[in-house]
């Protein structure tokens, strides 16, 4: 297969599942000739260099960077756990070639999903989050500056997760915790993670969210991976829920930094203050809207025109951060993404850097 044909078979891949899909429009299709241009992958893509055609000074902060050890990679590929084909190919390597291609100084190192709890397996998921979260302290330690991490947890197993947090915080240093958007049917705001969030808020932790195949939806459209459409939803649904349940306004001290631009979040904005204006519910004074601005959100996959713009309209620049969603996706496209957007110089340092350098002091400090 000739350099180019792998980067298209690339490029068409479904972002978390390795589905083919087509780009849906032509705008979409010229952030990837950018993208495609900056990788260096095959010439005459790009009608001229765009700004991440030019290899860029190494500042970002990625703060969705998936890691992948082989060890995770045989777990999740056990029949029934993953939804779609194997992940892309991951290395610490590999990730470090993305990260200088792109200008990307440190990668917050995260789970890919569908994570280590699979509904039954609490000792396998203890041994290997454990496992997981050693082996990214080991890249932290062997490449100073370059990674950080969100811990793996699996909050079902709340006598487990309270444990790992322990661990992860006092011992490897973690940056913060990654959930995902639901655990078999459980979403955020469940009452029964209340413990974990009790632990979390005292410490003022950082909790990375990304979403998962959620049991309701899967293979609902013919033809149309749960990536296309239901990563984005189960974002929502998640977000709504901790909003809603009262779990948001309870643990003010959280921090929560969501992907993908809030999937449909921003899109629905109105009919969940008309839920609001019809429950009122006492937790929420001013209704939906104040809650979700004080989230962090960041751009993977989420950055074409029109979601920065919805996003922008619910959030301000202040909340915005940088992701790539590598290794499923390459930096060039959120980078072609933001410039393209036309953010001031002062608004692309803000997401491109410093908004996630507020929230990680260990990072704001390498």
């Amino acid at each position: 297969m000739s350099p180019m044909s792998r980067t298209r078979k690339f490029l068409r891949s479904c972002a978390c599942c390795g589905q083919p899909v087509t780009p849906a429009n032509p705008a979409r299709r010229n952030f990837l000739k950018g993208g495609v241009a900056a990788l260096g992958l095959g010439p005459g893509l790009a009608a001229a260099p765009t700004a991440s055609a030019q290899v860029p000074a190494k500042t970002r902060i990625d703060v969705h960077h998936h890691f992948i050890p082989p060890i995770h990679l045989e777990a999740m590929m056990r029949p029934g756990r993953r939804t779609g084909g194997a992940p892309p190919p991951w290395s610490p390597q590999l990730s470090l070639e993305e990260m200088d291609k792109s200008g990307i100084a440190t990668a917050i190192l995260s789970q890919a999903q569908p994570g280590v709890w699979y509904g039954d397996n609490v000792e396998e998921a203890r041994k290997l989050g454990r496992e997981l979260n050693e082996y990214a302290a080991k890249m932290i330690q062997d490449h100073p500056g370059r990674f950080g991490l969100f811990a793996v947890i699996s909050p079902p197993d709340v006598e487990g997760t309270l444990k790992e947090i322990e661990y992860a915080f006092d011992t490897l240093k973690a940056d913060g915790v990654g959930f995902l958007t639901s655990y078999h049917g459980k979403y955020l705001g469940d009452p029964s993670f209340a413990p974990i969030y009790e632990e979390l808020n005292r410490r003022k932790a950082v909790i990375y969210v990304h979403p998962n195949t959620p049991d309701c939806c899967r293979g609902l459209v013919p033809g149309i991976p749960p990536s296309s459409i239901e990563f984005a939803t189960d974002s929502t649904r998640t977000i709504a829920h901790i909003v809603f349940s009262g779990t948001a306004a309870k643990y003010p001290d959280i921090r929560w930094i969501f992907s993908h631009s809030g999937g449909t979040l921003p899109f629905l904005t109105a009919r969940f203050v008309r839920l609001w204006d019809e429950r009122k519910p006492a937790h929420l004074p001013q209704g939906p809207l104040p809650e979700f601005a004080k989230f962090n959100y960041e751009l993977a996959q989420g950055n074409t025109p029109g979601q920065i713009a919805a996003l922008l309209k619910m959030v301000s620049i202040s909340r915005v951060l940088y992701g790539t969603d590598y290794p499923f996706r390459p930096g060039a496209e959120v980078n072609d993404g933001i410039a393209a957007y036309g953010f001031s110089a002062a608004d692309i340092r803000a997401i491109e850097r410093e908004n996630a350098a507020a929230l990680l002091p260990r990072i704001r400090a390498t």
